[in-house]
């Protein structure tokens, strides 16, 4: 009977059989398909069939890679009679020439503004409120219109609602995955906003793809020492020298290593922890801490061209202009008083002549003495230096 059972160990009821599966491959796959869930994609329809105005999120750093041409397409042709809105936000992370250009591009598909989401210095918000008001007038025979706000994790959808109310009325967070439901917001009589959790639609990316996106959080990561290489391969080395003070490294491995070493990340027996420093990487990368972007397509016209390479000098002049201007500000704090006494002598060159003709009349009528002119003449200066500072502090 036992060698009948080892032959056929399977017709046995009792027979225990182990099974080595333990799941990880499922929530890896569950990880990185982050966005796409049946629950979540039913919340995003909900906000398209109840809304009149959409208004679809993109990250200025990686404008094609968060906009979903798949949503675009099932607007255009189950509700083309809702209007939708692409809105650049984060436009402060990349240079003005590359927001310019995208709003150019993407303006010949659809309405395309550019915008900054804060609650205190906010850019874009009066353009975008103009142009809401100017679709509820269009749907005048409704009582108030909704506009759906939607687009990938973490580019910023909360954050663009509490702006344009002014108030803190959305969780928000920089990382992915904070909306879970759908919520009505009130920004005007007649305006309500609809807050939509982040959707992902599969077009073939790969993990690193996915996680430089903004989709995964990096505590969920398993190794998160995978992604580093590629944040080597897309950030300028001068830009990591400056954010993190190291001068040189020959790879991922050597820039964790020396980056854990000079924060004081380390193990039992003094090995870095290169995990916790990936992560932070990570983070400072999904943050905008680390300045990258995805170029717009180059223009096929020479005047686009040129139009470009415009604006490219035009940013480069600015940042040395205002670099100059900043030590120059340095240099008059640093010499104080100095420098305004030059400026003024400098300033009232002018009336030296003019000083010199009265101090020479007054001495032809006998009234100035040879001694008394040098002691007229700086107080006479400085008489005018005060009176020409009284007169512009007046008007100031």
């Amino acid at each position: 009977k036992k060698k009948s059972y080892e032959k056929e160990p399977l017709k046995d009821s009792d027979n225990i059989v182990e099974d080595n599966f333990d799941g990880s491959e499922l929530r890896k796959e569950d990880l990185f398909s982050k966005g796409q869930s049946k629950r979540i994609w039913a919340e995003l329809y909900k906000v398209l069939d109840c809304s009149d105005v959409i208004l679809q999120i993109v990250d200025a750093r990686n404008v094609p890679g968060t906009r979903s041409a798949h949503i675009e397409n099932h607007i255009r042709k189950n509700a083309s009679h809702k209007h939708m809105v692409i809105v650049i936000n984060k436009c402060d992370l990349v240079p003005d020439w590359v927001t310019r250009k995208w709003v150019k591009i993407l303006s010949a598909s659809y309405p395309t503004l550019a915008f900054h989401a804060s609650m205190t210095n906010s850019f874009g918000k009066g353009a975008l409120i103009s142009l809401l008001r100017q679709f509820s007038k269009l749907h005048s025979d409704k009582r108030q219109i909704s506009v759906g706000v939607i687009g990938y994790p973490n580019t910023g959808k909360s954050s663009v609602i509490n702006a344009l109310v002014g108030k803190k009325c959305c969780k928000a967070a920089p990382i992915p995955g904070e909306t879970k439901v759908w919520q009505y917001i009130a920004l005007m009589k007649r305006i309500f906003l609809i807050d939509c959790p982040g959707v992902v639609y599969d077009v073939g990316d790969d993990e690193v793809e996915t996680v430089l996106k903004g989709v995964v959080r990096s505590e969920r990561l398993e190794n998160p020492t995978d992604f580093i290489a590629s944040i080597l391969g897309r950030v300028k080395k001068e830009h990591l020298q400056r954010h993190y003070g190291l001068s040189d490294w020959s790879d991922d491995v050597d820039f964790l290593t020396q980056l854990a070493s000079q924060m004081g990340r380390l193990l039992k027996g003094g090995e870095p922890d290169v995990n916790s420093i990936a992560k932070i990487m990570i983070n400072d990368w999904q943050r905008g801490k680390l300045p990258y972007f995805v170029p717009p397509p180059k223009a096929d016209s020479g005047d686009d061209a040129e139009e470009g390479a415009a604006d490219e000098k035009d940013d480069a002049v600015a940042l040395k202009d205002d670099d100059e201007e900043e030590m120059d500000e340095d240099d008059d704090k640093e010499s104080g008083g100095d420098a305004e006494d030059e400026e003024g002598e400098v300033f009232y060159e002018e009336d030296e002549d003019e000083e010199d003709e009265l101090v020479d009349a007054k001495e032809e009528d006998g009234d100035v003495s040879e001694e008394a002119k040098e002691k007229i003449k700086p107080a006479t200066v400085l008489e005018k230096k005060f009176k020409a500072k009284k007169t512009s502090w007046g008007s100031i």
